[in-house]
């Protein structure tokens, strides 16, 4: 069972249920003592705007400790501007009770063990057969029952459409890569030189003047060149690839009947009533 602050329900709740007061702040007192135990930080309210839980800041006497505090085990006066924690009658059994932090996620196990600390505290309730799934704050009116004596302006209750949003995973992209080959060929022009010898034989029967010098001898050296192809392979890029998300907006729109309480005056004769805040 979902838990929502009172500010979350009802962002005008000074107004809306208090007549422009603040129950935040109230201090906040053992049993029907005067002994301080601590303040109002906050109320907690269940998904039908019923209240649940006082948050009693317990400052210096639990060195700040938050604990919770049913709001049938309070009663609250408002003209004094307090309340009294009939469920904590003493030091030690605040001590024992688990500590409250404003982001915590409130779940089944962690109310249980908190009704058990308050249950030592009174007369048991019959919680045998409960689970997560099957119990009602309906079911312990000793610790959540609200009253006109008691408890006044906390029980004037409406129905609220309560919109959350949750985010779940619907799947996901994955980008790899592979490599892929494939045979490329590469055409390069050569050139290689090669020597060419030509004799032309001597026309004619003339005779050479003096004597012949016949002797081996070098005629003449030419360097021959030829060009080779040199192909090896180079990566080069060939484009990038960007992964990013977009988030699209929609809207959802879900229609309840909503119920609330109002309060009548029926007047007799004529008397004097005053009235302040809305009821």
């Amino acid at each position: 069972m979902a838990l929502y602050k009172i500010a979350d329900l009802y962002p005008n709740y000074k107004q809306d249920i208090f007549g422009g007061e603040d129950i935040k702040g109230y201090s906040v007192y053992a049993g029907l003592t005067d002994e301080k135990i601590g303040t109002v930080h906050d109320a907690l309210l269940d998904e039908g705007g019923r209240f649940r839980y006082l948050v009693i800041d317990t400052g210096f006497w639990i060195l700040g400790k938050k604990v919770l505090l049913p709001v049938g085990r309070c009663q609250v006066n408002y003209q004094k501007e307090c309340v009294y924690a009939i469920g904590i009658v003493d030091k030690e059994q605040a001590e024992r009770l688990p500590e409250y932090d404003d982001d915590m996620a409130i779940d089944y196990d962690y109310e249980e063990n908190l009704r058990s600390a308050y249950r030592q505290s009174n007369t048991p309730s019959n919680t045998t057969g409960y689970t997560a799934s099957n119990y009602r704050y309906d079911d312990e009116p000793d610790l959540y029952a609200t009253n006109e004596e008691n408890h006044q302006k906390l029980k004037l209750y409406e129905e609220r459409l309560v919109a959350n949003k949750q985010r779940e995973k619907t799947g996901e992209v994955k980008v790899t890569k592979r490599v892929e080959t494939e045979t490329a060929s590469a055409t390069v022009p050569v050139e290689k030189e090669k020597i060419v010898i030509e004799y032309t034989p001597a026309t004619g029967a003339t005779a050479v003047a003096g004597n012949a010098d016949f002797r081996e001898a070098e005629v003449a050296r030419m360097d021959v060149h030829e060009e080779t192809a040199d192909i090896n392979k180079k990566t080069f890029a060939r484009g990038e690839v960007t992964v990013r998300k977009e988030v699209e907006q929609d809207t959802v729109t879900a229609k309840e009947t909503l119920r609330r309480e109002e309060v009548e005056v029926d007047r007799q004769g004529n008397p004097d009533v005053q009235q302040s805040g809305r009821m």
